[in-house]
């Protein structure tokens, strides 16, 4: 067993900001767990760009334009003192990563360059190339690894959280490599594990380890988690894998056409085009294809994405990625072929139920919570492109203060002999348990019912039929047995714990979404096509109490923009 004052879980973007700010004070001793190395955390597969009103573009952009925008994508369900702090502070961490070394994209004179995104006023999206993500996650890590008072434990996986019901006491994990459990006290705990668009196993953008580990661990203490109804479809997934081409390409002047060669974007938000938010335009496709207008049929349509008019030059230098995964996973060239695609599960704009947004602190003393792990709430029922990393950048800095200065004034809680083992004691019970289930199986058909039953659109019988068959998956996997007995990197063990987890997150999705009886941002049910500002312009608050899930809702805080009609 081993103290430290801080234990974050979470070496992507958002753990490692926080970790670093943490770490300013160097009598504050810091453990990073991560279940993958840092720089394979999924922050590296962010493409397109990082919101900040720099205004090296257009002058008149600010952080008030910043947070208008956020807040009408939101479909004003974000909390707005949340949005202006977030947009208030974007300017100061782009500067800040540029002085650590970050190589955004530059203008001419040599200014940070910005480039149009959906659903914004001015071109204010700082990027990298079509590599922001990946640029920023080795620049933090690099940051972190400097610091003498972070240790780092990777190719952990995060199993429980130890508190007596008012304060965090530590963790409990598992190390990957050697099959042993060992437990972290803490003083203060933050989860930066990321989201759960995972448990979209058929079509999703994220990597196979985004399996919501720590909002799973936060349910089932009784933590709160919000608005986790709201899943953002990009629109931009490849065609037959689902995986990511950044909006970028529509940034920079892409088009969508349907089957007919018709840009049919002008049917949905004639104003935005395909720069319209992305719930709107994933919307739009799947419209196109349910209207025949689409390429093949079923499960296989798509339509097109057309870049060729951008020119070698430009697709070359601002979206080289985007060009090689098309290459690599759909065999066509973007400089000269039009690139299949359909909208894919991507982001969570729910999560562990944030009560104070500078600080980051949940209902459990000593517990924060970050990134898409968190729900704080400044992306509401739908996320603009470009905001989620500097969420992460902007709430994981601030998150770190508090998580630091809280350290400073509290003891170490003295564990219990039965908290001690209690990690060892789960590994254990899975490692000997006995039934014919497989796994492969159960989350085969998890990912069918997400797509098919809680996916793009949703109503009433289906969110109840997933959440029955959710509820049943949940005890068919007590009888997954662990086939593999081995103790190094058992894969096997470490796939049948996240697929509780995935399995708990869906079930709660199902039931938040079946009782939002209104349509709103990522959330549409065709039996309630409209936003209803009278019954839901409120948070929804889901609980675990043993099995039972209870279901409760806050308001929305709004300070300046009233909720308006969405046009675009």
């Amino acid at each position: 067993m081993r103290a430290y004052d801080i234990v974050i879980i979470g070496a992507g973007g958002a753990g490692l900001r926080t970790a670093i700010e943490c770490a300013r004070d160097p009598n504050i001793k810091v453990a990073v767990v991560s279940k993958v190395y840092p720089t394979r955390s999924h922050t590296g597969a962010a493409q397109g760009g990082v919101n900040a009103a720099l205004g090296n573009v257009i002058k008149d952009d600010s952080p008030e334009m910043h947070a208008y925008d956020t807040i009408k994508g939101s479909d004003f369900l974000a909390d707005q003192d949340a949005v202006l702090f977030m947009c208030e502070n974007a300017p100061d961490v782009i500067y800040e990563l540029d002085r650590w070394g970050v190589p955004f994209s530059r203008l001419p004179d040599g200014r940070i360059a910005q480039r149009p995104f959906g659903g914004a006023s001015f071109p204010r999206t700082v990027f990298s190339a079509d590599r922001t993500g990946h640029v920023i996650l080795h620049t933090l890590f690099e940051q972190a690894l400097s610091k003498e008072n972070i240790d780092f434990y990777n190719e952990f996986f995060f199993i429980e959280l130890l508190h007596n019901g008012h304060r965090v006491k530590g963790v409990s994990v598992y190390d990957i490599k050697n099959g042993e459990v060992l437990t972290l006290r803490a003083k203060a705990v933050v989860i930066a594990t990321g989201g759960f668009a995972r448990i979209y196993w058929q079509r999703s953008t994220n990597a196979v380890g985004n399996t919501g580990d720590g909002v799973a661990v936060a349910l089932r203490n009784g933590i709160p988690l919000k608005d986790i109804e709201f899943i953002q479809f990009h629109p931009t997934g490849l065609a037959k894998t689902g995986i990511l081409l950044s909006e970028a390409c529509r940034g920079e002047g892409g088009y969508l056409l349907n089957k007919l060669g018709e840009r049919f974007m002008k049917r949905y938000a004639p104003e935005k085009m395909e720069l319209a938010p992305r719930d709107l335009v994933s919307r739009a496709i799947e419209y196109e294809i349910r209207e025949g207008r689409g390429v093949g049929e079923g499960t296989s349509a798509y339509v097109y994405l057309d870049l060729r008019h951008l020119g070698e030059e430009k697709i070359r230098e601002r979206l080289p990625q985007v060009r090689q995964l098309a290459i690599d996973f759909e065999g066509v060239d973007p400089i000269t072929d039009l690139v299949p695609i359909r909208p894919t599960a991507h982001y969570c704009m729910g999560g562990i139920h944030i009560e104070n947004h500078i600080t980051s602190s949940t209902p459990l003393e000593g517990l924060y919570a970050v990134g898409e792990a968190a729900c704080v709430s400044v992306h509401g029922a739908n996320r603009l492109g470009g905001n989620s990393l500097v969420e992460l950048l902007v709430f994981g800095k601030f998150c770190g203060i508090a998580a630091r200065e809280y350290a400073k004034y509290v003891d170490h809680l003295p564990l219990t002999e039965g908290e001690e083992k209690l990690g060892q004691e789960y590994v254990q019970k899975l490692m000997k348990r006995e039934g014919n289930e497989k796994l492969a199986n159960i989350r085969k058909r998890m990912g069918e019912i997400t797509w098919e039953k809680m996916g793009i659109f949703r109503d009433e019988k289906s969110l109840i039929s997933a959440y029955e068959e959710l509820s049943e998956l949940l005890q068919r996997w007590e009888k997954i047995p662990v086939v593999d007995k081995s103790k190094v990197f058992n894969t096997n063990l470490i796939e049948l714990m996240e697929l509780r987890n995935m399995l708990e997150i869906a079930r709660a999705v199902a039931y938040a979404a079946l009782h939002r009886r209104e349509s709103r941002g990522g959330h549409y049910r065709e039996d309630y096509p409209e936003r209803d500002d009278e019954n839901f312009l409120k948070h929804t608050l889901i609980k675990q109490e043993g099995d039972k899930l209870i279901i409760d809702y806050i308001p929305v805080r709004i300070l300046k923009y009233q909720p308006a009609e969405r046009k675009y």
